[in-house]
């Protein structure tokens, strides 16, 4: 039987749980890096070269959406099945322990038990695509592109905060009992707040339950599947381009910083907490003005190639300070791109299967974020701005797919 959805709207609410799952998230970036990378936190042994704990550190990087590729459909189908709600509250308790358990890695100095923690929170890491799902449950055609970029606005405040905050927490010349597990003790503090407060204030979104086949295979049967349908195979391979492409920047520009400016943790944290900033910009002040005039497809086609020609531009500073007159477009024009990307996927699918398309999606998405940790691990070593200048070409690759295949459209921004 049906079950009815609460009349007031669940978009405050779903902000603030994306809000506090994403400060969580933002937390880790900037230590992750300089944990392994620098011999001084000991997580490795002081006899490996910088060449080895560089691809170590990629496939550490790796393991947290390679897990998330075979968990987080199965989170989506489930959704389908018994609702939002129980689901995210399931997810929330697996990325608690993830955190937990990183943190004791950190103390303990094991790089075994970093790795489980990482595979473990990513497993459950369904966190984002059931939001999505919630989303998508309430909104219209005509509000899906808005609210979703609400919940990137709520996006890129915690990636301001968490990388801000994991910085500092990091930072023992701050208070001399901070050190590089702190983040991840507060981060399982704030998952915490955001299970009690999927308990108390999350609303159940989904109308009619749907008996949605689960599998530990699901991720690698969706990839199959994204590409036999015929009104959604482009887009997600122009999902899949984009995801490969800002995922080469995002995952390894702190070994970026790292290489050529010598950046330590707090810098990392200032760093990443200034894209935030304009993600915020984009998403929570561009994002509505534009979906007024403009289809969610005419708004990706123009940000998708504004940036993949800016990110080149981070290669020409040999100062670190003239990046950050680089970055604010960088931020921008991703942020633009995600939400419309998300829209255009979710207004293919029906009410009653959006959980298992956004599933799809987060697949594809996974897979576009663990393949380049593992690729850049190596060509990093080569040259250390090849990361970036794949992060272009991809993204460019996937606009000019754009271009030739979707030339038909309807205001609603749906494809034929």
């Amino acid at each position: 039987m049906a079950q009815p959805i609460k009349q007031k709207s669940p978009l405050l609410t779903i902000f603030l749980t994306v809000f506090l799952d994403l400060l969580g998230v933002g937390i880790v970036i900037p230590v992750i890096g300089p944990l392994l990378l620098y011999p001084d936190h000991h997580m490795l042994p002081l006899e490996l070269t910088t060449h080895t704990r560089t691809i170590i550190l990629g496939f550490l990087i790796a393991a947290y959406p390679i897990a998330q590729f075979f968990g987080a459909p199965m989170l989506g189908a489930l959704s389908d099945r018994y609702g939002r709600r129980k689901l995210l509250a399931i997810s929330l308790v697996g990325t608690l322990i993830g955190y937990l358990l990183f943190a004791i890695a950190i103390i303990e100095q094991n790089i075994y038990l970093l790795f489980v923690s990482r595979l473990l929170d990513g497993f459950s890491g369904g966190n984002i695509s059931i939001a999505l799902s919630s989303i998508s449950d309430f909104s219209d055609e005509k509000s899906k592109a808005k609210n979703f970029g609400m919940v990137g606005a709520a996006f890129g405040l915690g990636f301001i905060l968490g990388p801000y905050f994991g910085g500092k927490l990091a930072d023992p010349t701050i208070i001399s009992w901070f050190n590089a597990a702190t983040p991840f003790w507060f981060a399982a503090i704030l998952t915490f707040i955001n299970l009690l407060f999927v308990f108390i204030a999350f609303p159940e979104t989904l109308r009619e339950k749907r008996n949605t086949p689960v599998s530990v295979f699901t991720g690698i049967q969706n990839i199959g599947r994204a590409f036999q349908l015929r009104h959604l195979r482009i887009i997600f391979f122009v999902v899949f381009l984009f995801t490969l492409g800002f995922n080469f920047f995002t995952q390894f520009f702190q070994v970026f910083l790292i290489n050529k400016f010598d950046y330590k943790i707090s810098e990392i944290a200032n760093v990443f907490a200034f894209i935030g900033i304009w993600i915020v910009v984009a998403q929570g002040g561009l994002q509505r003005p534009l979906s007024k005039k403009y289809s969610p497809l005419h708004i990706i086609k123009i940000s998708t190639v504004l940036l993949g020609i800016t990110l080149p531009m981070l290669l020409i500073p040999t100062e670190s300070k003239y990046i950050f007159f680089v970055l604010p477009f960088i931020a921008i024009f991703q942020g633009l791109t995600q939400p419309n990307l998300t829209s255009v996927v979710s207004s293919q699918a029906g009410k009653d299967e959006q959980g298992q398309i956004l599933g799809i999606n987060q697949s594809i998405q996974s897979l576009g974020m663990a393949i380049p940790p593992i690729i850049a691990s190596y060509i990093n070593l080569v040259n250390i701005n090849y990361p970036i200048a794949m992060a272009s070409f991809c993204i460019l690759l996937g606009w000019g797919v754009l271009i030739i295949f979707f030339r038909n459209k309807k205001t609603n921004g749906t494809f034929v």
